[in-house]
């Protein structure tokens, strides 16, 4: 398995992590946090709309995990590369499709991913040091989810900045805005659509 580095325009080594180990959460507090400092202070120098800051810039992931620790619905994930996490998500089995033609099957829930802030073009407007953590941790979930016996089924809300990410890239269908869930877009992937999106990963 690997990520792209893009400066160096060839694919380097990574691990998939089942876990979110104390290692990646060092790294989020050591590394990711102050780059994400960083942007947000270039952003508000130069006078960007808060609506246009990075929308997960909140999101604490010692919190996270403490929320999750001991729950046997939730899975974490990390992705770790030159020795630095790349990457990290957590995933729920307890929702329920709600595709009409999946109608309350099963399915993993992606409840948080999030990448390192050197990764993201919105974030840096810059190009990413390393492209397909994302799509990694995807293919995870659908993973998960064929294990659970879910047929690689999986849902998530998606904050607005990753809308495109999940409809044009991962290729899931977009259910529209939730108004249960701070209005953010749904979104669920078929089995159909998980091979799909298999299928293309293969072929890069």
């Amino acid at each position: 398995m690997g990520l792209f580095d893009v400066a160096g325009n060839r694919m380097v080594d990574a691990e998939l992590w089942d876990a979110i180990a104390e290692k990646n959460l060092a790294d989020w507090e050591a590394e990711w946090i102050p780059e994400l400092f960083k942007l947000l202070q270039a952003l508000n120098r130069k006078g960007v709309e808060r609506r246009f800051w990075p929308q997960s810039r909140h999101w604490d992931w010692r919190d996270k995990m403490k929320a999750i620790e001991g729950r046997l619905a939730n899975q974490s994930f990390s992705i770790v590369c030159q020795d630095m996490t790349q990457a990290m998500m957590t995933t729920d089995v307890t929702k329920r499709a709600q595709i009409a033609s999946q109608k309350n099957d099963h399915l993993v829930y992606v409840d948080f991913l999030e990448a390192a802030p050197w990764n993201r073009r919105e974030m840096t407007q810059m190009p990413p040091r390393f492209s397909g953590a994302g799509s990694i941790l995807i293919l995870a979930a659908i993973e998960q989810s064929k294990m659970e016996g879910f047929r690689g089924r999986i849902g998530l809300h998606s904050l607005p900045q990753a809308n495109d990410f999940y409809a044009n890239k991962v290729g899931m269908t977009d259910l529209g805005q939730d108004a249960a869930y701070q209005n953010l877009r749904y979104f669920e992937m078929t089995p159909e659509q998980a091979e799909a999106f298999i299928e293309k990963g293969r072929k890069k």
